[in-house]
């Protein structure tokens, strides 16, 4: 299948597809004309991707797991790689939210000052 059938078929755009690629995520084969080739195993394998994408999961992450991403992974327990991977993530995620509730929080009192600074 060509990528614009692979796009339909998962919803991910063409963009998406060739990032995917680039990332050694999915594999293509030139046709004669010069097209890029999908086996029918890419639509799984896309699906895939983008579910543990919307997760949180990040292309490098899932780099580890080429293996696990051909099969249906969102009703297979998870594997212990995939547990560290997410804990892993889980917590950059967890960092970036704290540094951004202190930048928050400075922000308000930054302008609760400057609301009293005006109001005087």
């Amino acid at each position: 299948m060509r990528i614009g059938e692979l796009a339909r078929a998962t919803g991910a755009t063409v963009r998406a597809l060739r990032h995917y690629e680039q990332a050694g995520l999915i594999e293509s084969e030139r046709e004669p004309n010069g097209y890029r080739g999908y086996g029918d195993s890419a639509v799984v394998r896309v699906r895939n991707i983008r579910a543990l994408v919307a997760a949180g999961i990040t292309l490098a992450d899932l780099r580890p797991l080429l293996g696990c991403l051909d099969g249906d992974v969102l009703v297979q327990p998870p594997s212990e790689r995939v547990l560290r991977i997410a804990r892993d993530r889980l917590a950059v995620v967890e960092r970036r939210i704290a540094a951004q509730t202190e930048a928050r929080d400075r922000l308000v009192a930054a302008l609760a000052a400057a609301g009293s600074a005006a109001e005087g």
